[in-house]
C-alpha cells in the first residue's frame, strides 16, 4: 500500500467566530508553503462544531492519509491541553493531568508534533509586537504574561519555555530586565513589584504570550495590570505570518522525514 503523509494541526477552540478565522488563516498560509497535494485538515479540541479532533481525523484516512502528523498549535508544553491531547492520540501511555476526552480513533501511522515553546519564529514575534511599545530599551523592562498552569510538572515546563524567551528578548532587544508571569498562579503584581525595585524609574512594557485575542487578553490581564502603571496594548501572536512559517517549518521536517 502507498504511503501518504497528511498533517493535522489541533488547536483549542473557541465559540468567537474570529478566533476560528485567525487560525484558519494561519493554517492555510502554512499549507502553501508545503508540497503540492499535501493533505492538511485544521481541527479543535472544543467548541467548533463538525470540526472537532475526531473529524480531521477521519477527513483525513477518507482522503487516503496512512501517515499523519498531528501538531498541538499551543504555547507551551506546560499546557495540560498538548498532554491530554497526546495522551488521546495514542502518543503518550498514560494521561498525567485530569481529562474528559476519551481515546480518538486512529487508522493512520500518527506522529506528536511539538507546541511552540521557545521556538526562534516567536521571539522574532514578540520582539516585532515590543517595537511598536518600547522608547529606550536600555531604560525599560519587559514582562513576558502567559496562561501558565499550577499542576506539578507542567508548571515547571511553562517556566521553561518563558524563562528561555524572556531570555532571548533581553539579548536581542537590549532591556534593561526581562522577566515572566504567569495568570495561574497570579504572578503578575509580584513580578512587577520585583522588576522595579531592582530597575528604579524604569518602565515596563507588558506583553501577552497568547496566540489569539480573547478574554484572557481584554479582561484578564488588564484586571490584573490595573494600578501598576505597565505599558500594555495586548497584542497576540496571531494574526502574524510568522506562527504559518512556524508551522510549516515542523510540518516539513517531518514530511522529508518520511522520504528517507
Amino acid at each position: 500500500m502507498a504511503r501518504k503523509p497528511g498533517i493535522l494541526v489541533i488547536s483549542h477552540g473557541s465559540r468567537e467566530s474570529g478566533w476560528v478565522a485567525a487560525v484558519d488563516h494561519t493554517v492555510n498560509a502554512a499549507r502553501a508553503g508545503l508540497p503540492a497535494g499535501t493533505p492538511v485538515e485544521t481541527a479543535f479540541l472544543e467548541l467548533v462544531e463538525g470540526r472537532l479532533i475526531q473529524d480531521g481525523l477521519d477527513r483525513l484516512e477518507a482522503a487516503g492519509v496512512t501517515e499523519v502528523l498531528a501538531v498541538p498549535m499551543f504555547l507551551s508544553s506546560g499546557s495540560t491541553h498538548v498532554d491530554e491531547i497526546g495522551w488521546a492520540l495514542g502518543a503518550y501511555p498514560e494521561v498525567r493531568t485530569e481529562t474528559d476526552l476519551e481515546p480518538f480513533r486512529v487508522g493512520a501511522e500518527l506522529t506528536y508534533g511539538r507546541p511552540i515553546d521557545d521556538d526562534p519564529e516567536i521571539v522574532d514575534i514578540l520582539l516585532e509586537r515590543l517595537s511598536g511599545l518600547s522608547e529606550d530599551p536600555a531604560r525599560e523592562c519587559v514582562l513576558l504574561i502567559a496562561h501558565g498552569s499550577e499542576w506539578p510538572g507542567f508548571h515547571e515546563a511553562w517556566r521553561r519555555g518563558l524563562s528561555s524567551l524572556a531570555s532571548s528578548i533581553r539579548e536581542r532587544g537590549g532591556y534593561a530586565e526581562t522577566a515572566f508571569a504567569m495568570l495561574r498562579p497570579d504572578m503578575v503584581a509580584d513580578t512587577v513589584g520585583k522588576l522595579r525595585e531592582r530597575n528604579p524609574g524604569a518602565e515596563v512594557i507588558a506583553l501577552p504570550v497568547f496566540l489569539s485575542e480573547g478574554y484572557f487578553t481584554k479582561e484578564a490581564i488588564p484586571r490584573r495590570l490595573e494600578g501598576l502603571g505597565c505599558r500594555y496594548d495586548g497584542k497576540t501572536l496571531m494574526p502574524h505570518p510568522l506562527v504559518a512559517k512556524w508551522l510549516e517549518r515542523q510540518a516539513s521536517e517531518w514530511l522529508r522525514s518520511r522520504q528517507t
